[in-house]
This record gives structure tokens, sequence and C-alpha cells, in this order.
């Protein structure tokens, strides 16, 4: 199993950003990033009722459809995701699992009315990245409001907190990492 992640469009999203997001990943947490080809628009998952797109089914999706050769796996969707128990969830993971599911919909400033912001965007953008990936490493949230483990039910939240782990967080991230890398050696 390669050491890296493979970040993969589940739908249309601009090249640039999957770029920015293997940068991000790369440089917090030493991992190689690669960029697969584009997957179709999830609209098995689409909810009529709720105008927005199954999460789960989306993660199941991925299990079936997608080579496991690979450590993890970060899906990115413009699709507004929900969990059945939420009005809306920024990403979805599969705890200590390989696949992960995250949505561009509600990290645009312009969703709450704000003027475009390319920066803020990234930054939640990595900011819920980060927190899935942490997730599929075993991680749980956090308590430390600032620490990017801690849980996001508003877009506040995810503003107020900072794009990095906590010193905690960081060294299970660490050894969740090393543990799967000696499960999965090259």
């Amino acid at each position: 199993m390669p050491r890296c992640v493979t970040i993969c469009a589940v739908g249309s999203v601009d090249k640039s950003i999957l770029e920015h997001l293997a940068e991000c990943i790369s440089a917090r947490c030493g991992l190689t990033c690669k960029i697969s080809l584009r997957m179709e628009s999830p609209e098995y998952a689409y909810n009529q009722t709720r105008c927005q797109y199954n999460s789960k089914l989306i993660l199941k999706h991925l299990l079936r459809q997608y080579p496991s050769d690979t450590l993890r796996f970060i899906g990115v969707t413009p699709a507004d995701l929900y969990v059945p128990i939420l009005k809306f969830v920024f990403g979805l993971a599969q705890i200590e699992g390989q696949y992960s599911i995250i949505s561009l919909h509600r990290l645009y400033p312009q969703f709450y009315d704000q003027p475009s912001n390319p920066d803020l965007f990234l930054v939640r953008l990595e900011k819920t990245a980060l927190h899935e990936l942490g997730h599929t490493f075993g991680l749980t949230h956090c308590r430390d409001r600032r620490c990017v483990m801690y849980s996001s039910t508003r877009m506040e939240d995810t503003d107020f907190k900072h794009p990095d782990f906590c010193l905690t967080c960081f060294a299970l991230f660490r050894w969740h990492l090393e543990k799967a890398l000696d499960q999965n050696p090259v």
C-alpha cells in the first residue's frame, strides 16, 4: 500500500483546490498526496426532500468503487452534504478507516452572504480536510476550541479554530500514522 493520501474530486471541483489541499496535507502531516481522476457527481446520494446529498451513501459508494491501494482517501465535492440526524455536515469520515468526504458548498463565504474571499475559503478547506483526515487516523473530537479536531457544528467554530492539531492531537495523529504505516509497509 503506498504511503500517500489520494485526493479525488467527486463531481466538478477546480484542480487548483485539489492541488492546494495536497500541499496543505503534505506540509502539515508529512504525507505524500496524489490527485486522482475525477469521479462522477454523487447523484445516487441526492435526497430530493432535503435538496442535499447523503454523505453516508457517498462514503459507502467510495468503499465499493474506489481501490484501496492508498493509505487514506479524501473525496472533495461541491455537493451540500448531510447525515440523517443533522441539517448538514462539512465532511464525514470513517473513524480509523480509509475514506472521507468533504463538501465545499458551505465553505465559501458567499454561502453566508459575505463577499468572496478566496483566502478564507482555502483556510476553511484546510481545516475541514485535516479534521476529517484526523478522524481516519482514529482521532475523536478535541475539547480545545482552537484545535482542528474541535467539532464544527457552525462555520464560526471552523473559523475560530487553528488549521493545526493541538499538541495532544498531533501526538495521537503521529502515533496512529506510524501504526498505520507499520501495518502497511511499502
